[in-house]
């Protein structure tokens, strides 16, 4: 038995060893950092379009990759649009398509995080920031990928250090560095940042940096120092809390600079979901916020930076999701296998100018009652038993004429190739959201078999004409 255990020891110590060589001998791999914002509005950037939030950071840091003006997360609020993210998988198909509404509900344990991934390929990893993915002691980032985290377990939480409020002891909102609480100075976008600059200076070797900001979230809370520079502002928290961000993404941008990492770090920005309605962020032109399928539910700013591979600015029109940073950043890292088939596609072939034509032909959203599958240029959203609409939303970017009636055949296209993705590829939810239980029960199947009977008739009627 002793020899046994020797043997498969040593055999365990030489595949590492070999491992390890095998990287030693490639090319230096990338730093992949995820910089990912909280309810931030599709315009309130400079590199958006903005003029009155200033982010001249940010927009320096856009201007240096490839800004993608069709890009979409995967879920349209806050913890299923990090869960399709982290795993690089629709959330639907292991049930996560709703925000938690217990402190115990959380991403599945047998989904592999990207963490995970780079982990086993020999990373640092670290996750800064809001985690919002579960708070049992099995779901804590360090459990699921991350050596570092250094941020907070809940959705959301106060800016300022508060022992009566998110400071509490046990408090799923109190900041930790990995398992244990710890008190932050000054504000909690500046500690964020400022971690993030810590990591990128004293890790050696490459790393998988996950930056999860809560900004511009509510509360709206800003320093009484940023909040002067724009006395007067019709906005003026938003502007000041999102200046704090835009300074603390300079500092990280600086730190790569200095360490001499900048240009091998593969770089995502974006928000997780559409603008809030209650942060004052602007989603203009587009129709719709946080929570719906309109395109300011889910349409956000999104842009890729690798100085190394692309250098110049330039804009990129294809279908893109939230879904494709993971496959781009193991594309990138060279990392072959995953433990789950992804969802998304690496981006790397098409910003390169290696592979012609739309990354997505096709992309799916669904939270409780409401669908949408966007197909081409054209986007259909379903809310079960209220009504349909379909929009050419590269036409009709603001989604202000519904086809539906002018388009029968199509629309009765899309409505079957959604109904067949919700019924083939969408498990039922792990946890539900007030307004779910009676479209649980066999209701949910009653309306979709209604509405394809419509969808027919609709199509019968017009064909006749």
């Amino acid at each position: 038995m002793m020899r046994s255990l020797n043997f498969l020891l040593c055999t365990s110590l030489l595949s590492i060893g070999q491992q390890a060589e095998a990287w030693d001998n490639q090319i230096v791999r990338p730093n992949i950092l995820v910089i990912l914002i909280d309810d931030a509005g599709y315009s309130d950037f400079g590199f958006m379009g903005s003029s009155e939030i200033r982010t001249p950071h940010i927009d320096a840091l856009a201007s240096e990759g490839v800004v993608f003006t069709d890009g979409h997360v995967a879920a349209t609020v806050s913890s299923p649009s990090r869960a399709c993210l982290i795993t690089g998988r629709y959330g639907h198909r292991f049930g996560y398509e709703c925000n938690p509404d217990r402190s115990t509900d959380g991403l599945p344990l047998d989904e592999e995080t990207l963490a995970e991934v780079f982990k086993k390929a020999g990373y640092h990893t670290a996750a800064i920031g809001k985690w919002h993915l579960g708070s049992r002691k099995e779901q804590h980032p360090n459990e699921r990928g991350f050596d570092l985290f250094y941020g907070m377990k809940a959705g959301g939480r106060d800016y300022f250090y508060d022992e009566t409020k998110s400071d509490r002891p046990g408090d799923n909102r109190n900041l930790l560095l990995n398992d244990r609480q710890v008190k932050f100075d000054g504000y909690l976008t500046d500690a964020f940042s400022d971690k993030a600059v810590e990591f990128v200076k004293e890790t050696d070797g490459p790393f998988m940096m996950y930056l999860a900001y809560n900004a511009v979230h509510t509360p709206m809370q800003a320093t009484k120092e940023d909040l002067a520079l724009f006395k007067g502002h019709p906005r003026q928290k938003l502007a000041a809390m999102t200046y704090a961000l835009d300074r603390g993404i300079g500092k990280i941008v600086r730190a790569l600079k200095e360490t001499g990492k900048y240009d091998n770090t593969l770089i995502f920005f974006l928000s997780d979901n559409g603008g809030a309605t209650n942060n004052q962020s602007s989603n203009y032109p587009l129709k719709g916020f946080k929570g719906n399928k309109f395109e300011g539910g889910h349409r956000v700013p999104f842009f890729m930076v690798w100085k190394k591979e692309f250098s110049s600015m330039n804009r990129f029109g294809g279908l893109v999701s939230s879904l494709d940073i993971f496959a781009t950043a193991v594309d990138a890292a060279g990392i072959k296998n995953t433990k789950k088939k992804l969802d998304g596609v690496s981006l790397l072939p098409y910003v390169m100018g290696n592979k012609k034509g739309e990354p997505h032909e096709v992309l799916y959203w669904r939270k409780m009652d409401t669908s949408a599958i966007r197909n081409g240029d054209y986007k259909l959203i379903v809310t079960h038993g209220v009504d349909s609409v379909l929009y050419n939303v590269r036409a009709d970017l603001d989604e202000q004429e519904n086809l539906k009636d002018k388009e029968p055949k199509l629309f009765l296209k899309l409505y079957k190739k959604l109904s067949q993705w919700e019924r083939e590829e969408c498990v039922p939810p792990l946890w539900i959201e007030e307004g779910w239980a009676e479209i649980t029960n066999g209701y949910h199947e009653r309306l979709m078999h209604n509405e394809m009977k419509t969808a027919k008739d609709l199509y019968n009627k017009n064909s006749k004409r």
